[in-house]
């Protein structure tokens, strides 16, 4: 697997360590762009949900397809549409560089912003009680996710898409262990989706193997850290 290394750390948040890049077939980084835009952590959230509101069994099964519809609602507005708006005031403001958020100084502000917004939609499940306790479990663990990349962006650019990538397989970990639904097929898929995120994002972008496998480390440890506190 061709993969892109660091020569050297950065000093300070203006400089990105810089890094070389050994050839790869452009055949490859079509699809690498493709999956790190579709698996984007941004829309991460609202995948999961769908697969808790709709796709398993138990959770919202006494719920109207009106609540189901609401719930989802909810995750899209707090948890993609504001971030997403935030990221592009900052842009036309000049208050960030790029909108892909490629160094570590552009990424402080859309972390604390994402992070306000995940939070909010843990509280906002954990106090309308009739929602199964997953859901803010879940909430709960994407807000830790959130914290941790802006503790870790102080000393290097943890990947997000890893720790993405990561809470979609610790929250599927843990609705198997709740023996609520078969979970082969989900948490293979889930699997698969990881592995294909991380190889993607060292194709395209310039994170290192230790930035990605620590992305995606710290993405199941969040999730179970919230399920301990909430389920």
């Amino acid at each position: 697997m061709d993969t892109l290394t660091n020569n050297a750390g950065p000093d300070n948040f203006s400089e990105e360590a810089p890094y070389t890049s050994v050839y790869t077939s452009p055949l490859l980084k079509i699809p690498a762009h493709f999956f790190s835009v579709i698996f984007h952590p941004i829309f991460l959230p609202l995948y999961v949900m769908y697969f808790i509101v709709f796709v398993h069994p138990g959770y919202m099964a006494g719920f109207s397809d009106a609540d189901k519809r609401q719930v989802l609602l909810i995750i899209m507005l707090n948890a993609v549409l504001f971030p997403l708006f935030t990221v592009l005031l900052l842009r036309a403001l000049k208050f960030i560089d790029s909108f892909y958020l490629k160094t570590r100084r552009d990424r402080i502000i859309p972390y604390i912003a994402c992070g306000i917004f995940f939070f909010w939609s843990y509280i906002v499940f954990k106090q309308q009680t009739q929602y199964p306790t997953i859901i803010p479990a879940f909430m709960l663990g994407v807000f830790l996710s959130s914290s941790l990349a802006l503790l870790a962006n102080i000393y290097f650019k943890i990947s997000m898409h890893a720790i993405g990538a990561g809470g979609l397989i610790g929250i599927f970990f843990i609705i198997m262990r709740s023996n609520s639904m078969l979970m082969t097929w989900p948490l293979c898929l889930a699997l698969l989706i990881a592995g294909i995120v991380c190889t993607s994002r060292l194709i395209v972008s310039n994170h290192t193997q230790r930035e990605i496998y620590l992305g995606l480390a710290g993405g199941i440890v969040c999730q179970f850290a919230a399920a301990l506190v909430v389920l």
